[in-house]
């Protein structure tokens, strides 16, 4: 099982720097800038930092663990038309594959504006941009290759292969674009509908100076609603599809909350609710709970892994964390319902 098991972290590497898939979230809802710049700046409140953290596959040598962390604010507001904003924001995110084999590093800088295409601002249309530079570094010291395996299972050979000796590095520029609509009908539910284009430049990488990789456009189509049904609850659904490089993937579900104490004013929000994911295959159930208090929102789901991995993953997917801040809004302006699932 060890060597199938090293055997799969290689497998997972290439997979990763080959054919370059992006890292991602269950709880895409819960990191604004990693799923669309256009969600720049579009809550309510004067500041908002989000961090999000995912352990997935565990037991296959921490196969991937991702964090991120970022800030964003709409700025200039008296000097807009009423119910204009003008967000930017700045995100860092570290992707670490295989116990860190592979560690990717992203500093991102995200700006979008949002119009309003009524007089109320009950809908809107928001367009926001985003430069990303990425680093990446493969330390080969670490790989198991395979003319190093010996007759014995064992990684004693030492391997011909050049990049069994150092750790190289890959630096590039991204750029992303994202549109968003934002609706609501009675000023307490909210509908949205959102796509975004990450690396439209189409950036190259080469680890070795040899062979040259293109990171492929990662095409996103996202959408929400969140419905009151009773004066402390509300229902939430929330989907997204994705396609880069001819792998794609969905997820879809939602949530309900109550306000457990009953204070429209300061409310202490409970969450409970799960989201499916496919891809090629039905890859995992995801249950999730969340708890909002004050101006914090904390989020925690895992995956259950139901695909054909389960064996080598041994049924465990993936742990996730989620914990936003939103600075309550100091000049009494109108507040407008924005994407929240």
């Amino acid at each position: 099982m060890k060597k199938n098991g090293f055997l799969l972290v290689f497998s997972i590497l290439i997979c990763v720097a080959g054919f370059a898939q992006d890292p991602g979230f269950s709880q895409f809802f819960a990191s604004p800038l990693t799923l669309n710049p256009a969600l720049t700046g579009k809550f309510n409140g004067d500041l908002r930092v989000a961090g999000n953290y995912r352990n997935q596959w565990p037991t296959i040598d921490n196969a991937f663990i991702t964090s991120t962390a970022s800030v964003d604010m709409p700025i200039a507001q008296h000097h807009l038309p009423e119910n204009n904003i003008w967000g930017v924001g700045i995100m860092g995110m570290s992707d670490k594959t295989a116990s860190g084999i592979l560690t990717s590093n992203y500093f991102s800088l995200s700006t979008a504006y949002h119009l309003p295409l009524d007089i109320d601002g009950y809908s809107s249309l928001g367009l926001g941009f985003q430069g990303t530079y990425a680093s990446k570094i493969l330390d080969g010291t670490r790989l198991h290759l395979e003319d190093q395996l010996d007759q014995q299972g064992g990684w004693t050979i030492p391997s011909a292969d050049a990049i069994s000796t150092r750790a190289v590095t890959v630096n590039y520029f991204d750029m992303n674009v994202g549109l968003l609509y934002n609706l609501t009908t009675t000023g307490a539910n909210n509908f949205y509908f959102g796509t975004s284009i990450y690396h439209i430049n189409r950036p190259k990488q080469s680890f070795l100076g040899t062979n040259t990789y293109t990171l492929n456009p990662r095409i996103t189509v996202h959408g929400g609603l969140s419905q009151p049904i009773s004066n402390d609850s509300y229902i939430h659904f929330s989907g997204l599809y994705s396609n880069q490089a001819g792998a794609h993937q969905i997820e879809v579900g939602g949530a309900w909350s109550v306000n457990v104490n009953h204070n429209l004013d300061d409310p202490i929000n409970f969450y409970a609710g799960s989201w499916a994911r496919f891809s090629n295959v039905t890859d995992a159930i995801i249950p999730y709970v969340g708890l909002e208090f004050s101006s914090f929102t904390l989020g925690f789901s895992y995956d259950v892994n139901i695909s054909s991995l389960k064996s080598a993953s041994q049924s465990q997917g993936g742990i996730e964390i989620s914990l936003i801040y939103i600075k309550k809004p100091s000049d009494g302006r109108k507040q407008i319902p924005c994407p929240k699932y």
